[in-house]
């Protein structure tokens, strides 16, 4: 019920503001202001009450927060804090509740399957929390404990969240959150599965062991709510982002590029919840991931129709563009659109692999989301006539997560190269004799 009652706080005060905001245009106070004021108390009470919650609120605020650099700077900037806090953390569960958990998923003696066992959380999450422990064989490892009751909260967040989804547009003008909440609902069995989950860390950890830029964890036990995985040290993305070093974050955008397009191929999976707080710059340079309860299971690996419309684009031949894209699904028969109209819609959003290097920052992501999302633009109205595939819908929302992720770093990398290996379709055909 408090759940329901904070949640239900957030139409309430967003059309508390409306009102007042309407009564201070009657007053003279210019348009403007007053809009302006109203989204950045919204942002305020938004980014409060989901940072709060377990559950589907935070797995939604986690999810929005990736995006945080297409948002206006007098929006984004005062919150940045509360959004990495988003990332990080969560009011944790109290030691008796961990304890019984533990002793349900691993029995009566659990604790003997551990030199030592730190009480206090080390990071909690939106379904669960982790604690560091020492093995038996003397290994550091983290415990990652699912919240009882995680399953019911998060399906009623977001069936919540659902309902109220129109009202963020107060947030950020042309925000459609509702494939976000869908993508997020279709989800839930498989984050709240830790055998899943395990499956896919052990995939993960065998496609990169010996990697000397990537490392995932390996999974030393499991059972249904609880993992135990080796323990990864370094500096979190989210502490990289508000004061790294430019050699940092360079660093974490080519490999958070690499694994993004490289997975796919190697353990035929893709890491599928690309935000700040799984993943750690290791003192070795390697990227350390964490957290494969959402994953895109690609048995072929990245589509390659992707990697050819791209390469289509970037040679200008509007006319190929458009043939593959009615072929896949993106431009349906009701769509009035032309080749060349659809080539200068596309073009912009690949100027990262449009050069030999690109950096990515807050300023280009803030004016592709006003040419696309702004209602008055004329991208706008011709994005609203393509169709996004079932089939593509993860991969989608991920990239667009990753490039968030890489707009905060403000990081500068040869993408293309990275994409020109790993991306099936965009390197150029080699010509045959």
């Amino acid at each position: 019920m408090t759940r329901t009652v904070k949640l239900a706080s957030l139409p309430l005060g967003i059309a508390g503001r409306a009102t007042l905001g309407l009564g201070r245009r009657l007053g003279g106070k210019p348009a403007e202001a007053v809009a302006a004021e109203i989204q950045r108390r919204t942002a305020d009470q938004l980014f409060s009450v989901l940072g709060q919650l377990k559950g589907g609120a935070m797995k939604f605020g986690q999810a929005l927060s990736v995006f945080e650099a297409a948002f206006p700077e007098e929006v984004a900037g005062p919150y940045r804090a509360a959004l990495t806090k988003l990332q990080e953390a969560a009011p944790p569960l109290p030691a008796r509740a961990v304890h019984e958990v533990l002793a349900e998923q691993l029995g009566p003696q659990w604790r003997r399957k551990f030199q030592e066992f730190d009480e206090k959380p080390a990071a909690a999450a939106s379904i669960g929390q982790v604690h560091k422990a020492i093995w038996a064989d003397g290994r550091e490892v983290a415990v990652k404990i699912q919240y009882p009751g995680a399953g019911p909260a998060l399906i009623n967040d977001l069936n919540q969240l659902a309902r109220v989804a129109r009202l963020f547009g107060a947030v950020q003008p042309g925000l459609d959150i509702k494939p976000l909440i869908t993508e997020l609902k279709s989800r839930v069995a498989e984050e709240l599965d830790y055998q899943l989950e395990a499956r896919a860390t052990r995939a993960f950890a065998k496609a990169y062991d010996g990697d000397p830029e990537i490392v995932a964890p390996k999974v030393l036990a499991g059972a249904d709510k609880v993992l135990i995985t080796e323990w990864i040290d370094g500096t979190p993305l989210s502490a990289i982002i508000a004061d790294g070093t430019q050699e940092q974050r360079d660093r974490c955008g080519l490999l958070m590029g690499t694994l993004h397009f490289s997975a796919p191929t190697r353990a035929k999976l893709l890491h599928a919840d690309p935000h700040p707080g799984n993943f750690r710059l290791l003192d070795d340079g390697r990227l350390g991931v964490l957290d494969f309860g959402a994953v895109a299971r690609l048995p072929k690996g990245l589509p390659e129709p992707v990697g050819r419309l791209t390469r289509l684009a970037l040679e200008g031949d509007a006319d190929g563009v458009m043939e593959g894209l009615r072929a896949e699904g993106f431009v349906p028969d009701s769509a009035h659109v032309d080749a060349e109209g659809i080539l200068a819609y596309l073009r912009p959003m690949l100027e990262p692999l449009a050069v030999e290097e690109f950096q990515f920052s807050r300023e280009w992501l803030r004016s592709e989301a006003r040419r696309i999302g702004d209602p008055r633009s004329p991208a706008y109205a011709l994005g609203r006539q393509l169709n996004l595939p079932p089939s593509y819908l993860l991969i989608h929302r991920v990239t667009l997560g990753s490039i968030g992720v890489l707009c905060q770093l403000n990081a500068r990398a040869p993408y293309r190269s990275i994409v020109e290996r790993w991306q099936p379709g965009f390197a150029a055909p080699k010509l045959t004799k």
